[in-house]
């Protein structure tokens, strides 16, 4: 079985991310259903995969990043990025995703790490 990891640098400071409040939904039609929350620890990563075992199944998912909260615990003022969404699909339940977001106060970057 595969499982579903995460992790957050931030490229302003050039150092992980900690303290995010992460949320991963399921999208089942047009409505998307809370399945697992996370907060990244020192390492900008989630202590536990957020998806795995007879849970990780094909199919789409949204990860949400809150970011604004993070940047201000930074003291940094950014008001053009509050919540980062990442839908993403679950096509082959025996690989393993990870899905890496890159952040600075005014863009992101994500990709299907291994």
């Amino acid at each position: 079985m595969g499982k579903l990891t995460t992790h957050i640098l931030d490229t302003t400071l050039g150092s992980p991310a900690q303290n995010v409040k992460i949320n991963l939904y399921k999208r089942e039609g047009y409505n998307s259903v809370l399945i697992n929350s996370a907060q990244t620890n020192s390492d900008g990563r989630c202590d536990e995969p957020l998806l795995s075992g007879m849970d990780f199944h094909e199919g789409c998912f949204e990860l949400e990043f809150a970011v604004g909260d993070y940047f201000e615990s930074k003291k940094i003022n950014c008001p053009f990025l509050k919540d980062v969404v990442i839908r993403f699909y679950i096509s082959d339940g025996s690989e393993n995703y990870h899905v890496p977001l890159l952040i600075s106060p005014y863009s992101y970057s994500t990709y299907r790490g291994s």
